[in-house]
């Protein structure tokens, strides 16, 4: 019998923070630094994400900060919770990270520790991961999502040549959660207001004119319109799947624990089903 290869180790980052920012209503910025980012490394995809550890209340670990040896002596309640966040930016001179936060009052972890961290509190995370980026080989470039989206819908759009075509889609809230975006591709703002969430954003998508030529697509954000939205993208327009980066950040009624521990099987389901309703439509 072959021996087991051996579990690779996953060494956390450490930082602290540098300074924060409110950026409207419901975002909040949240700069990392220090000499624990000096292996850290980001910029070959616009949606590189990273996963913060907050340890429980009460919990505390010992140094040096060893995530397998923590899993392997301590009780599953007293694990690291992760929380998971799209890379906004990153400054490799500067060895800044930045990281954006939708924040609901108390509501949830993360939101409500950026909402109140103070710089120079010590942060560990894992990470990054990431697999997409603008293809500059693609005619035209299709951006949709949610708050929950916008620091990557930004960096791809920053990321964008001049001259590159793009439509982006984002919805939030209000006017007062717009963002300033450093790029010349026009921000579509769907302002949510009392209408269930994602449903503008679907109708705008849906009622865009395409242009001609192949598109790259990057839609991400709560899992209910993302599905939609898949389905119009793969089975009523035909996109390859491999034109598309399409997933749930999150979904209505689950936090982040319960919704990773679901979601591989919640994506696996719909992308079959809907493969099954382009094939028999092909």
């Amino acid at each position: 019998m072959a021996e087991r290869p051996a579990r690779r180790s996953r060494k956390p980052h450490s930082a602290h923070v540098v300074r924060t920012e409110r950026l409207t209503p419901h975002m909040q910025r949240v700069v990392l630094g220090g000499e624990g980012l000096a292996e850290f490394t980001a910029g070959t995809s616009t949606d590189h994400y990273v996963k913060l550890l907050f340890a429980p209340a009460g919990v505390t670990y010992p140094e040096p900060f060893d995530v397998e040896r923590i899993r392997e002596e301590l009780p599953r309640e007293q694990w690291p919770v992760t929380r998971t966040y799209t890379v906004r930016a990153w400054d490799p001179e500067l060895r800044e990270l930045t990281l954006d936060f939708v924040v609901h009052g108390d509501e949830g972890l993360a939101g409500p520790w950026a909402a109140h961290v103070q710089p120079g509190e010590a942060v560990r995370f894992m990470g990054p991961g990431g697999a997409y980026a603008p293809d500059a080989g693609a005619d035209w470039h299709l951006l949709a999502g949610d708050e929950s989206a916008l620091p990557a819908i930004s960096a791809a759009l920053e990321a964008l040549p001049e001259g590159a075509v793009a439509r982006a889609f984002v919805e939030i809230s209000g006017r007062e959660e717009e963002q300033k975006i450093d790029s010349d591709v026009e921000v579509v703002w769907l302002h949510r207001g009392d209408r269930p969430l994602g449903e503008a954003l679907v109708e705008a998508v849906r009622a865009l004119d395409f242009p001609a030529g192949r598109v790259h697509a990057f839609v991400h954000g709560e899992a209910g319109f993302v599905k939609e939205l898949r389905r119009l993208l793969r089975v009523e327009r035909e996109i390859p799947r491999e034109d598309l980066s399409i997933s749930g950040y999150w979904r209505l009624g689950h936090n982040e624990d319960g919704w990773q521990a679901s979601k591989r099987d919640w994506n696996a389901q719909v992308e079959a089903e809907q493969e099954a309703t382009a094939s028999a439509a092909s």
